[in-house]
């Protein structure tokens, strides 16, 4: 790591994942500004951010594939190309049609970022450093979505929804001209014959399976009992799809040629990780939409209220990657992971048992502080250990898996947590209760079933282990790369 550039890549991809990864969030609080001006309903507006999380869900498990057979360089200007094309599009959409596609372009560039972050990292970053460079992903992963929001509160009260499009597109095709300039080669690229059938049954599998996942509870906009039948159809597709998957890709690891390399999980280790990862993102995801519902429907609080109410706590996030990450050099895993789980499940089992439609405000703040805190103990190492622990030439498919994991992970954490609270609710309600009262019980069966999750995650942060050196690539010879393009 004597040579610059290969840090100048890393930091290139880290700002150019930044600007992405901001695009997913910040059209939560824009959707009322487009209905009334593209004159849709609610329930197609909602398909701007549903069609993007479905599009990163079928993306980026093809991704694997991508990062063997095509180079850092060309794989970082088609992500970005996508990305840059789809906020233009955007910018300039004269109807919610083209928006919608507009923001299916974007998702597509923004799936290959993280991955391609990720692996280049494992390439470059030697074993001795890459918690301090994981913990720089952290910044990513929790500081963008997090301000996203509030960006776009800001810019709708100035300019108008257009401009949230508009201001970005410049930092995007910054980024594409410096990359196309700057970015380095560290792979070397392989002729891999690609599976059609593999990404067909791929996209039914992980695009249905994140759909129904997220319609959970979609009846009639609060009563999950009124679940539509095709919801849970379309969840059964998804599941049966991944089966079929599974075992398309064990004949194509024979010749080395899968899609989404199972081979992974022969590492107890990546497994051990991931699994403690799916509960980690399902407690962030469930948590990051639950609260301003909770604090709209109970607390009755303004909307820039609750922004400023849980902003900090992803800031938290982002502020403590670095820092956990130089701790996990240091320490390992334990003892960043075992405070982890302890503290976050602490926290829910708090806001299980203690949250009323009298709560304070301040003290969802701070509980959300420290939760967040908890959070960041976990995602650093997790990412790093899991990497860590496959053979070198699996790395582009671990990315692959991690990032469908973290896909999937937050469409089920968010299921668990609506579905609860609004079941314990409209139970409530319907027996007489005040509706204040309910949605507080609701939110506290929510947490509740959060706290026994983490609980039995205790065990997992045991034994995750932090993988001690490079893992020799038996399968593949060693290949020099050059540092310059």
């Amino acid at each position: 790591m004597a040579d610059a550039s290969p840090m100048k890549v890393i930091w290139l991809l880290l700002g150019a994942a930044f600007v992405v990864i901001l695009n997913e969030t910040i059209m939560s609080v824009a959707l009322t500004d487009l209905m009334r001006d593209l004159e849709v309903s609610a329930r197609l507006a909602q398909w701007l951010t549903t069609a993007f999380m479905l599009t990163m869900a079928v993306v980026i498990p093809i991704t694997g594939f991508l990062l063997q057979r095509f180079t850092t360089r060309q794989v970082f200007i088609a992500a970005m190309t996508l990305f840059s094309a789809g906020t233009a599009l955007a910018a300039i959409a004269p109807g919610f049609w083209m928006l919608l596609g507009a923001r299916v372009v974007q998702a597509s560039g923004t799936a290959i970022m993280m991955p391609l972050l990720m692996t280049t990292i494992m390439t470059l970053v030697p074993p001795a450093s890459r918690g301090k460079t994981m913990g720089n992903v952290s910044i990513v992963m929790s500081v963008a979505p997090a301000v996203g929001p509030t960006v776009s509160g800001v810019i709708l009260d100035m300019l108008g929804w257009r401009w949230m499009f508009i201001l970005v597109l410049p930092i995007a095709v910054a980024m594409l001209v410096v990359g196309i300039k700057f970015i380095s080669n560290v792979n070397e690229p392989r002729k891999l014959p690609i599976s059609i059938p593999s990404i067909i049954v791929s996209a039914i599998g992980f695009g249905s399976l994140v759909y129904g996942l997220s319609n959970i509870g979609s009846g009639d906009g609060d009563n999950p009992q009124g679940t539509p039948a095709f919801v849970w159809v379309t969840i059964a597709i998804g599941i049966v799809a991944l089966a079929i998957l599974v075992m398309m890709q064990k004949r194509l690891e024979k010749s080395d040629n899968a899609l989404l390399d199972t081979r992974t999980f022969t590492s107890v280790n990546f497994s051990t990780s991931v699994v403690m990862m799916i509960v980690a993102m399902m407690g962030l995801f469930g948590t990051i939409v639950l609260l301003p519902i909770y604090l709209q429907q109970a607390l009755h609080l303004e909307p820039l209220v609750i922004g400023l109410l849980v902003l900090p706590g992803g800031l938290l996030m982002g502020l403590m990657g670095p820092v956990v990450g130089r701790l996990y050099d240091r320490l390992g895993t334990k003892p960043l992971l075992i405070p982890g789980t302890l503290v976050v499940a602490a926290v829910l089992w708090t806001l299980a048992l203690t949250v009323s439609e009298t709560t304070s405000p301040f003290f969802i703040l701070g509980a959300h502080l420290v939760l967040s805190l908890g959070l960041s103990l976990l995602f650093t190492p997790l990412f790093t250990s899991s990497m860590g622990s496959v053979r070198p030439h699996l790395y582009s498919h671990a990315s692959a898996i991690v990032g469908t994991v973290q896909q999937v992970a937050g469409a089920a954490g968010t299921a668990l947590f609506v579905t609860v609270m609004a079941t314990v609710s409209t139970g409530l309600i319907a027996s007489g209760a005040a509706k204040d009262a309910a949605i507080a019980s609701g939110v506290r069966g929510a947490f509740l079933s959060g706290a026994i999750i983490f609980s039995f995650a205790i065990i997992g942060a045991f034994l995750v282990k932090k993988p001690a050196d490079e893992i020799p690539d038996e399968s593949q010879p060693v290949v020099e790369t050059d540092a310059t393009v």
